[in-house]
C-alpha cells in the first residue's frame, strides 16, 4: 500500500481542484485524508482505488457512501 498526495489524488480521480475533493469528503464521498507527517496528508492507495471502482461500476452515491464509511472502519481495525 502506498500514500498519494493530493495531486496524485486529483490526478488519479479527476477532481480539478482541492476544494472539490473535500467538498466529496465533506459529503460523504470520498474517505479522509491520513496525516503522514507535521503539515501533511494523503490518502491510501487502495480506498482511492476503490472509490474509483465504485464510480467506474455506476454505483449510486448511497453506495459510495456506505464504502467510504467501510473503508474508514477498516482503518480503524488495521490500527489495532
Amino acid at each position: 500500500m502506498s500514500i498519494l498526495r493530493m495531486p496524485a489524488v486529483m490526478a488519479e480521480t479527476g477532481h480539478r481542484s482541492h476544494a472539490s475533493i473535500y467538498g466529496a469528503i465533506k459529503a460523504g464521498l470520498f474517505t479522509k485524508p491520513v496525516s503522514i507527517g507535521e503539515r501533511a496528508v494523503g490518502w491510501p492507495d487502495d480506498e482511492v482505488k476503490a472509490i474509483n471502482a465504485a464510480r467506474i461500476a455506476g454505483k449510486s452515491d448511497a453506495d459510495i457512501k456506505a464504502l467510504v464509511k467501510r473503508l474508514h472502519s477498516k482503518r480503524t481495525e488495521l490500527a489495532v
